[in-house]
């Protein structure tokens, strides 16, 4: 009975010293699997900190690099304001009255004047008459007509190149003006008109005044185009003119030399020695 009674005194006494130490009233017992898991834990906040430390210095270079991106030269318009001429519009002496309308239609693009302006400074192509047209052989008759197509055609090109001229010369203004406040814009400090959005603007601003600019300078170029291939076609029609020329020349030509052929081989057969 005694050994049983110290067998359960010595088995409480242990228990009671292994839960003192556990819970820090005794010796302190070492965990291998806790110390593992404290050293990851630390292992994984070196980790993390290494990253926020990266991640701080990239955000810092990057506002540095957004400072100066957002920083503006200074004295713009003084460093690369330059000076263009002017457009002038037409002028002209009207010694005899008949210039002012061309000049009118040359410096406002107004067809109706162009048209009308043109007709008073030009010389009026006068009109065959019907009894005169039906007199003529086929090919006197076609080349009257392609001589008057010649002439209107290119009374046409002239009065479509003023009206372009006359057009792009009565929006040089308004265009000047544009431009300037697109240089203005452009050439100032002030960042409520710098901001990306803005820039963007006047980038697109700016090409869509290129785009206008080469569009008129497309329609000078086809208007320059045309006259030219008037002249072209005048000059064929006088090459060609001159070589139907020369072929009916050699027609009438052979057709004579057969009849003289023909009449001198009569008189040499009838005649007679008297």
């Amino acid at each position: 009975m005694r050994k049983k009674v110290l067998i359960v005194l010595l088995v409480t006494v242990l228990c009671v010293g292994t839960a003192s130490a556990q819970f820090g009233f005794g010796g302190i017992v070492y965990d291998p699997t806790n110390y593992h898991n404290a050293l990851l834990r630390y292992f994984q906040l070196q980790q993390h900190l290494i990253q926020l430390q990266k991640s701080y210095a990239q955000l810092v270079s990057q506002y540095n690099l957004a400072v100066q991106m957002a920083r503006n030269l200074q004295n713009m318009p003084t460093r690369y304001r330059a000076q263009f001429s002017q457009w002038r519009n037409l002028t002209s002496l009207d010694s005899y009255g008949n210039t002012a309308g061309w000049v009118n239609g040359a410096n406002s693009g107004l067809f109706q004047t162009v048209l009308a302006g043109y007709r008073q400074a030009t010389t009026p192509l006068g009109t065959y008459d019907q009894s005169v047209l039906s007199g003529m052989t086929a090919d006197e008759l076609a080349r009257v007509k392609s001589q008057y197509a010649s002439v209107e055609l290119s009374d046409g090109a002239n009065t479509n190149a003023l009206a372009t001229i006359g057009a792009i010369r009565g929006n040089a203004q308004t265009l000047e003006n544009q431009i300037n406040n697109l240089e203005q814009d452009s050439l100032s400090g002030d960042s409520n008109l710098n901001s990306e959005v803005q820039v963007l603007n006047k980038i697109n601003a700016a090409n869509v005044l290129t785009l206008r600019s080469i569009q008129d300078s497309n329609k000078l170029l086809a208007s320059l185009l045309e006259q030219q291939v008037i002249a072209a076609k005048q000059q064929r029609e006088m090459t060609a003119n001159a070589i139907n020329a020369d072929i009916s020349r050699r027609a009438r030509l052979a057709g004579n030399m057969n009849q003289v052929a023909g009449t001198l081989t009569a008189s040499l057969q009838n005649f007679r020695m008297p």
